[in-house]
């Protein structure tokens, strides 16, 4: 498992003092979204987790105009948390994506559909990769994941040019995870 604690105190400290929480209590009960993003009949909620993090991005000449400039995509960089407020850290989230307990189970996602969501990063609903779950834990059996209530995390806008490329930019987002499994 990758280090956690430089890592979590550094991405926690980062992303509160910059995206409040969300503070929506909904227990484990299935969250409301938007048709395209339910997860199929025949699974259920098995754990849900409030993450803080960054998303990274990197400035990029574009290959077909090499005039222009924009930011790209790199990775994830979250702690999931039990509650809202940041109490009993759970696991981290990183490239792949992937999702990683303090346990050491751990599930990657495939993106199956996107809801765009004002001034934020996307709702997603994720289907978890054949045979990506390892290790007993929180993750085993890890069927769909859900990223929902998404605050920040966007893209920048601006210095994104000659002199910038490969620079990297760490966006703050606060967001919920819903991990499902199949129903017994």
């Amino acid at each position: 498992m990758k280090s956690t604690s430089s890592f979590s105190s550094r991405i926690l400290n980062f992303a509160l003092a910059t995206v409040a929480l969300p503070l929506l209590a909904l227990g484990d009960r299935t969250p409301v979204v938007p048709d395209n993003l339910l997860v199929p009949d025949g699974n259920k909620v098995a754990f849900h987790a409030y993450a803080a993090g960054v998303q990274i991005y990197v400035c990029t000449q574009s290959a077909t105009d090499p005039t222009q400039f924009t930011w790209v995509f790199k990775a994830p960089e979250a702690v999931l948390f039990a509650d809202a407020a940041g109490h009993g850290e759970v696991a981290i989230h990183y490239t792949g994506p992937t999702w990683e307990s303090d346990s050491g189970s751990k599930v990657v996602g495939v993106v199956l559909q996107r809801a765009p969501v004002p001034n934020a990063i996307p709702w997603l609903l994720l289907q978890a990769q054949a045979k990506s779950t390892e290790g007993p834990g929180v993750f085993q059996g890890v069927t769909f994941i859900q990223r929902l209530n998404t605050v920040g995390g966007t893209a920048p806008t601006t210095n994104c040019d000659a002199a910038h490329v490969g620079q990297e930019a760490r966006v703050p987002y606060t967001a919920e995870y819903w991990f499902y499994r199949e129903e017994e």
